[in-house]
């Protein structure tokens, strides 16, 4: 059984694929977080010391009197404050008079096969009961009436652990949520380096290290969103690990708002490691009868290094957080009109990038930015979703079909949580937008962010959006977000509520995905926030791919790709090709290193095809009869890291197909070198027994020579160059 309980010493031990975790009933009913690691048959309790504190520390009930027994000190899984515990809580409740004390302790647990669905959230799924099983352990506060359900699901076939948390109000009198967070984790000790994800807009994912010290450590948002500055993402590392070596637990929340990531060390070494909604500037008021659920964390343990997390997270989203009939086909290659013409087309400039994009054998055609209401540039429009017949005369229906008999799908840009203040839809609704009474509004991107945390806000954009794919020819739409929240504040909350203003409005904005992907089933779906600023799980439920970064240098990317494949998978990463000098950096970088990292996610294109000489369009050409020869590697095959960017003046990575039959590798080098040695590149995940030929070169090498010896990097010549190998199983019986 995943998942077994014992009477005897009261122990629950949970059994993924590979992990264990094991939790106990303690003293007066607490939870005592025991082990996460590696699976282990069976637990024996006699050889662990018993949590001791000083003199100073060893705090203990009257009525309990249990000589040194100190929450202060005790492993948990879901602390309170200020009851005998002095570390960071994982929740706190504020009781009508005015007390934040609370005493949580066991009352009951039930274990079923499946998973349930989370109230309103996003979460990762099963397809049967039986690839999963789930603890429900729900502890009770007395005095307040408070009763918290912790959830906890093991995956067979996965080496993940989901957790999250349910507060529910049983008593008489309302109860105010100050801290909720989904998932505490204590650890005995501080032996390791945390992993962060950090950056800004048009640097997403940055990879950070720093050990542990004394003290809190902690990332967060603020900003209404996930956001680009940190990815609600953690790994604790042992100070051996690396890439393929040593222990890391990754962990991962569900949820595309505001959040926060700490670690605190105490004075005795241990590390407690906390998930979940950001508390500051948060409160919910829970009337009797009322629940609140918490997002879901996704925790993936690994004895194998880096490589192994990520790859659990990547087989893990694939399959069983993004959704839809997208989910395993292949991504279309794209072609996106915005750095081509930005403002400046008409519907005729469109179909003629149409036409040559077909030519060279793109997929979908995506209109951008400035199809709709005024807009003809960021200061307008935004919320009038009706179509700018300035320039496009014959509306988006004509263009829409136009551009499907030229022979490829046709895709929209919306920006639909967002309002202009010139815009028709402002002028009707002034009360509709984020703002605080009295308070000047102030504008990002001249624009306001509309208050999805208002049900009536939430169907006028179901209604306009609908619209708009039902009666038009659209296959795919880009969803994009280009600011972050301030004001926080709704008109229809009272007092007591406005701090929940940020919390509902990721409610809301669930809401209008849930039922916009479940009305357009066949509409592939692709999230942006200015690029990666909301690239998170609780998206890829909702949109399986998403605009890796605003920013589309070669070189950049290679950096921002290497990041963001720590916990998400190749098939989530848009990827294009634009034009040089690039837009965001200026760079020039040769056509080929272009096509090649971006072939490293979903591929396509963002540039002006008409303006390219006859050369690059045959080099484009190529480049997307390659892709689609690998893609389905690409997409649905193994990642592996090879060479850090991060560290190095060059960079590589490959994937192999499930079987282990086909592979893609790619390397790239940054800076030329004079008079450079000769370099080997030592391949990963290959089978050892089998043998392999090179598609460039028509050698033959064994698995084991790839991944022992390695195969020689070619001599590149000059700057941002970069080299591909294709390897296919090579069958010996075919001469």
């Amino acid at each position: 059984m995943p998942i077994s309980y014992y009477e005897e010493n009261k122990i629950f031990h949970l059994k993924a694929k590979d992990t264990s975790y094991i939790i106990q009933i303690v003293e007066s009913g607490y939870l005592q977080h025991i082990y996460w690691g590696k699976k282990i048959r069976d637990f024996k309790l006699d050889y662990l010391q018993p949590f001791k504190g000083d003199q100073f520390n060893g705090f203990m009930f009257t009525k309990d009197k249990v000589e040194g027994f100190s929450l202060d000190i005790l492993p948990q899984e879901y602390p309170s404050f200020g009851n005998t515990d002095l570390r960071s809580p994982a929740y706190q409740i504020q009781l009508e008079d005015g007390s934040t004390v609370s005493d949580l302790k066991y009352l009951s647990h039930k274990i079923f096969s499946g998973k349930k669905k989370l109230k309103g959230l996003p979460s990762t799924y099963v397809e049967r009961s039986e690839e999963a099983e789930t603890l429900e352990i729900t502890l009770k506060d007395e005095l307040s009436g408070l009763v918290v359900v912790l959830s906890y699901t093991v995956y067979e076939d996965y080496d993940v652990i989901t957790r999250s948390s349910n507060l529910i109000n049983l008593g008489s009198k309302d109860l105010k949520v100050l801290r909720a967070l989904s998932a505490s984790m204590d650890f005995s000790d501080d032996d390791f380096d945390l992993l962060q994800l950090s950056g800004a807009w048009s640097r997403e994912r940055t990879l950070v290290k720093r050990a542990l010290v004394s003290g809190n450590q902690s990332i967060e948002s603020r900003r209404g969103a996930s956001s680009p500055q940190q990815n609600p993402f953690i790994a604790l590392m042992r100070k051996n690990a690396d890439e393929d070596n040593g222990e890391v637990y990754g962990i991962n929340l569900v949820y595309s708002g505001n959040f926060l990531a700490n670690v605190e060390v105490c004075q005795y070494g241990t590390s407690r490691v906390q998930i979940g909604i950001n508390p500051f500037d948060f409160s919910w008021l829970l009337k009797p009868g009322e629940d609140f659920q918490t997002p879901e964390v996704v925790m993936v343990y690994s004895d194998c290094g880096l490589g192994k997390m990520s790859r659990t997270f990547h087989d893990l989203y694939r399959k069983r957080l993004c959704r839809g009939s997208y989910r395993d086909k292949e991504r279309p290659i794209l072609i996106n009109n915005w750095e081509a013409t930005y403002f400046d087309f008409t519907e005729e400039s469109i179909k003629n990038i149409a036409r040559e994009a077909k030519k060279l054998g793109v997929e979908l055609f995506v209109l951008d930015d400035g199809w709709f209401g005024n807009r003809n540039d960021d200061t307008t429009s935004l919320g009038d979703w009706y179509v700018n017949k300035g320039k496009l005369p014959n509306g988006l229906e004509k263009l829409s079909k136009d551009i499907n008999e030229i022979g490829l799908k046709f895709g929209l840009w919306f920006e639909p949580e967002m309002i202009s203040e010139d815009s028709d839809l402002y002028r009707a609704h002034p009360d509709w937008c984020l703002h605080v009474k009295g308070r000047e509004r102030s504008l990002g991107r001249n624009q306001m962010v509309l208050d999805y945390s208002r049900s009536e806000v939430c169907d006028a954009i179901i209604e306009m959006l609908s619209e708009n794919l039902s009666s038009n020819h659209i296959s795919y739409v880009k969803w994009d977000m280009n600011r972050f929240m301030s004001e926080v504040g709704s008109a229809t909350l009272d007092a007591n509520r406005q701090r929940e203003t940020a919390h509902r409005y990721m409610l809301g904005l669930y809401r209008v995905m849930e039922e916009l992907t479940t009305k357009f089933p066949e509409v592939l779906f692709e999230s942006c926030a200015s690029g990666g600023g909301r690239f998170d799980p609780g998206m890829l439920y909702y949109m399986p791919q998403t605009w890796t970064s605003d920013d589309s240098d070669a070189i950049e990317r290679l950096n921002i790709q290497y990041g963001t494949s720590m916990v998400y998978p190749s098939i989530t990463m848009g990827a294009h090709v634009s034009a040089v000098p690039n837009h965001q950096v200026h760079r020039i970088t040769p056509l080929t290193t272009r096509g090649d990292v971006a072939m490293g996610g979903n591929f396509g294109y963002e540039l002006d095809v008409i303006k390219m000489s006859d050369e690059e369009k045959e080099i484009v050409k190529r480049q997307i009869q390659d892709y689609k020869k690998i893609r389905h590697i690409v997409q649905f095959g193994d990642f592996y890291r090879l060479i850090s960017p991060f560290e190095n003046n060059d960079a590589a990575w490959m994937f192999i197909s499930k079987n282990k039959e086909e592979v893609v590798v790619s390397y790239f080098k940054k800076l030329a070198e004079p008079n450079i040695k000769l370099k080997m590149l030592k391949l990963k995940g290959l089978d050892p027994q089998m043998d392999y030929r090179v598609i460039e070169t028509d050698k033959i090498y064994g698995g084991d020579e790839l991944m022992y010896a390695g195969i020689v990097i070619p001599e590149l010549k000059g700057d941002f160059t970069s080299y591909v190998w294709t390897l296919k199983k090579h069958d010996k019986s075919i001469l």
